[in-house]
Parts: C-alpha cells; sequence; structure tokens
C-alpha cells in the first residue's frame, strides 16, 4: 500500500522521468564513447526536484527517506532508464551508510558539502579484477587494494574496477586490505575518500553492452595518502560497515531491474495491441496472453518480494532474515530476462531492430544477471545464510 506522502515522491519521480529521462535516454545509449551516456543535465535536474539527497535527513537537507520508499523511486527511475536509476540508486545508498557509518566530524565534513552541490554523486570501491564473487561469498583471499600506515594516516596502492559512478563521483567509500594475508572479511578497512586527493586517479570507463547512461570506471591508487581521519569505522573492520549498515542493497538492485521488466512488459501488451497476425491482433492469441499474464505474476511477485526486504531491512525485529539480502535481486534479475526474451519474441523481427527501443531494454536487462552480485553466487550466499 502506498501511502500520501509515498504517492506524492513517486508523482514527482514519474514526471521527472517522463520529462528528462525518457526524451534523452535513446539517445545518450547510442553514443559510442563509453563515458558519453552519463548526463549531468539529468542529474541537476533530479537535484532541483530533490530525488538526490533524499535518503539524507532532513538535518542534512534530504527527505528523510526510508527503504522502502527509496526502492520504490528507484523502480521508478529504471522504467525511464536502467543507468539513471543505477547512478542514483548507488547515490542514494551511499549517503544512507555514509549518514550512519561516518563520525560526527566526517558527517559535518561531507555530507553538507554533498547536498549543495547539484552535481554531487557517490560511488563506494569495492570490486577489483581479482575479487568481486569473493567479496559476496567471502572467500579465505584479501583485497589487492592495500592500505599500508604510515605516519598519520595510510598508503594506498591499488585499483578498483567495474565502479558505478567511478569517474563521476565526488566521495567515495574504498575498501583496501589492511592486515596483509588476511582475508578481505577480516582484515580490510573502509576509507572515505573525496575526489582529487595526489595519488588517486581515474582509469579508463568501461565499454558496457547495455546500462549506458551509467559509467562504471577503474579507480587506480598509486602511493595514495589518506589520513586517519578519513577511516570510517575501525581498522580491520571494513566489512562490518556494510553487513551493519546496508542490509536493503539487494532490495536497491532488485528495483532497480524490476523497472527494466516494467518497461518490457508494456511495451509487449502495447506491440500485441496493435500487431495483426493471423487475422487478429496477437493480444487475443491465446499464446500470448497467457505469456503477458506470467509476465505480470513475475513483475508482482517480485516487486512483492523486495517490498518486504526493503520494509524489514528497517524494522528487522519483525522477522528480517539474511536471505532476504540476497534472493530478491536474483529473482528480479531472473524475471527480468525471462520477461526480456519473450518482449523479442513477442515483437517478432520488429524487435530486433533498434528504433523499436525493445533491443536497448534487452541490453540493459542483461546487466543484472551479475551486477550487485552474480546471481548464481547469490544463491550460495543464501544458501549458506539457510
Amino acid at each position: 500500500v502506498v501511502n500520501p506522502k509515498q504517492r506524492a515522491i513517486l508523482d514527482t519521480v514519474a514526471r521527472f522521468v517522463e520529462e528528462e529521462v525518457r526524451p534523452r535516454a535513446a539517445q545518450l545509449d547510442a553514443d559510442p564513447d563509453p563515458a558519453g551516456g552519463f548526463s549531468w543535465e539529468i542529474v541537476e535536474k533530479a537535484h532541483l526536484v530533490g530525488i538526490r539527497t533524499m535518503t539524507l535527513s532532513e538535518k542534512w537537507g534530504g527527505l528523510g527517506t526510508d527503504s522502502l520508499t527509496t526502492a520504490m523511486v528507484i523502480e521508478e527511475l529504471a522504467k525511464g532508464d536502467i543507468g539513471v536509476s543505477v547512478i542514483f540508486a548507488q547515490t542514494l545508498k551511499i549517503a544512507q551508510i555514509m549518514e550512519k557509518a561516518l563520525n560526527t566530524e566526517q558527517q559535518a565534513r561531507v555530507l553538507p558539502k554533498f547536498a549543495s552541490d547539484p552535481r554531487g554523486m557517490l560511488a563506494i570501491g569495492i570490486t577489483e579484477p581479482d575479487n568481486a564473487s569473493n567479496y559476496f561469498l567471502p572467500h579465505p583471499t584479501p583485497f589487492r587494494t592495500s592500505a599500508k600506515q604510515a605516519s598519520g594516516g595510510w598508503i594506498v596502492n591499488g585499483m578498483k574496477h567495474f565502479i558505478s559512478n567511478g569517474n563521476r563521483a565526488s566521495f567515495y567509500l574504498l575498501f583496501a586490505q589492511t592486515e596483509p594475508g588476511e582475508p578481505m572479511a577480516e582484515g580490510s578497512t573502509c576509507f572515505l575518500l573525496e575526489r582529487g586527493r595526489p595519488g588517486f586517479t581515474i582509469g579508463r570507463v568501461h565499454d558496457k553492452m547495455g546500462e549506458r547512461l551509467a559509467n562504471n570506471a577503474e579507480l587506480v591508487f598509486q602511493d595514495c595518502f589518506v589520513p586517519d581521519e578519513n577511516v570510517v569505522g575501525e581498522p580491520g573492520k571494513g566489512y562490518s560497515v556494510l553487513v551493519q549498515f546496508f542490509p536493503q542493497s539487494n532490495a536497491y538492485a532488485a528495483a532497480t531491474i524490476l523497472g527494466v521488466a516494467v518497461a518490457l512488459y508494456r511495451k509487449a501488451i502495447e506491440w500485441a495491441q496493435v500487431r495483426v497476425q493471423g487475422g487478429k491482433p496477437l493480444i487475443e492469441h491465446d499464446g500470448i496472453r497467457a505469456q503477458l499474464a506470467e509476465m505480470r505474476m513475475l513483475i508482482d511477485a517480485s516487486r512483492s518480494y523486495l517490498h518486504r526486504a526493503a520494509w524489514l531491512a528497517d524494522h528487522p525485529e519483525h522477522g528480517w532474515d539474511k536471505t532476504l539480502g540476497a534472493l530478491p535481486k536474483a529473482m528480479a534479475a531472473q524475471a527480468a530476462w525471462k520477461i526480456a526474451t519473450w518482449t523479442m519474441e513477442i515483437h517478432g523481427g520488429h524487435g530486433y531492430m533498434k528504433e523499436f527501443g525493445v533491443e536497448k531494454l534487452m541490453r540493459d536487462a542483461a546487466a543484472f544477471l551479475h551486477s550487485d552480485g552474480v546471481n548464481r553466487t547469490l544463491f550460495l550466499k543464501a544458501a549458506n545464510f539457510m
């Protein structure tokens, strides 16, 4: 059930998507430059209507939206474009983590700057060329990116890759190995980083198949000095920052890919209503009708699941269980991929042609078979919790 406050927020977001995202999405997606799909104009317009900062409490200039409302907003954004949803989902969730995990001095130093900057975006540096699923399903291996203690701080060396908003963020949470030889879950530290710190540069922007309105990039560290006051939580306890402060990440990822599923489903219905084959519209053929009903079922079930996870993340005393931090995204991603292939089939050859927009959505739908955790890894993670 959507309450009046949520309805007002969602109406604003839907209007923003209709006016600012949809008209630009196809052209930005088609830019051959991997960095070219990102739009500061969209970010600035989102800032004006309060989307960019909504998860911050009112004290810091936000709306204090809870995780369920935020998940609804993320889905609404993804109905317009998955990349736009991703850049804001990352920023909204990291703002949430920062407000909870940063100490008082760090909050005062970072949150007002982030909140007042119309281009303020956030990123989190975890994934490395060697370590991705190793982080979701902790394997006794350290991060390659290391931080060694020095006078008054730490010297960071290494590289992160595939980082959403990596080349666009103004602030970062970075995870680096501070206890050599220890597993990453037991020997890594979370650092707060600002853009432009000496020794920290942006590497290449990854050239992706889909989700092109979001940039993913490499973060490169060459003897980058990070002062002690930028340690988030305790040294060596970086992993607990995520476990403690961010159970709803999976639900937000589920909401992102669900928005793509909804966009595909709408295209399937529209096409089935106008395309005549065998003497009648496709929607009057029983096989197509049944398929559309199954799409609806998969969407509604995925939404219920992720909404439950998002609500319980904020109210764990009512029955949070750790599988809710792994399975909703996997379910929504599988549903979206199935709906993408069906929508492509319903469109026939037209679906394969770029001008109908199904081809873009299919490329986008593929993103979350692995994004925010490879599905197979998440199933194993949930099995371990069980």
